[in-house]
This record gives C-alpha cells, sequence and structure tokens, in this order.
C-alpha cells in the first residue's frame, strides 16, 4: 500500500472530517495523546513479553504487536493530514536522514541533527 493511500483512507475514520487542525485545538491533542498511548501499548506489550515470557515472541504476540503498530500508525497519519503534510513525504524525509546517517557513519550517537 502507499502511504498516502493509506492516508486518504484512514481520514474516512477521523470524527473530525480530517482537515488542518491548529496544534492547540481539541482534535489536535487528542491524536497526539492517543499517538503517546498507543505508543505506549506497542511497549507494553513488549515489557510483558520480557516479563511472563522470558522474552520469548509468539506468533500471536506478534500479530497483537501489529495491531498496536496499526494504531500508531492511524495516529501519525492524521497528525499528519491536521499539519497538512503527506505521510508519503514523512516517509521519505526518516529515510533521507536515517540514510544519511548511516552513510556518514552517524547512526549511533546524540542529537538529531547528527
Amino acid at each position: 500500500m502507499i502511504f498516502n493511500d493509506y492516508q486518504k483512507k484512514a481520514l474516512i475514520t477521523d470524527v473530525n472530517g480530517g482537515k488542518p487542525q491548529p496544534i492547540d485545538s481539541h482534535a489536535f491533542i487528542s491524536k497526539l495523546l492517543g499517538l503517546v498511548g498507543e505508543s505506549g501499548e506497542v511497549a507494553e506489550k513488549f515489557k510483558k513479553i520480557f516479563r511472563d515470557k522470558n522474552g520469548q515472541l509468539s506468533e500471536e504476540d506478534k500479530k497483537e504487536i501489529c495491531k498496536e503498530l496499526g494504531d500508531v500508525l492511524w495516529y501519525i497519519s492524521i497528525i499528519a493530514t491536521y499539519l497538512n503534510v503527506p505521510l508519503e513525504t514523512i516517509a521519505q524525509n526518516n529515510l533521507e536522514k536515517v540514510l544519511g546517517r548511516k552513510s556518514r557513519g552517524v547512526s549511533h550517537g546524540k542529537g538529531d541533527n547528527r
């Protein structure tokens, strides 16, 4: 699936209609908090795998983690829309950033602009 196609389809489920929103709006803040919450749920799944299963990941665990990662993707997509930025642009910019770090040998280290 193409990122921008996903973004358009995800908007159908946004209760605010997917229109750009100011960052201090209820709509934007609720999506930001949703992103944080869903990211926490991903971390929580892994915590329980380490705590309860000695770090052994099952196929069912993977399925459940993928559901949560999908929720993270949905929130990222809606926030990007509120900012009037195509999801494809975010994905492309991120790849350029991480590939640039790799080519310069600075994948490890401090700071965002390495």
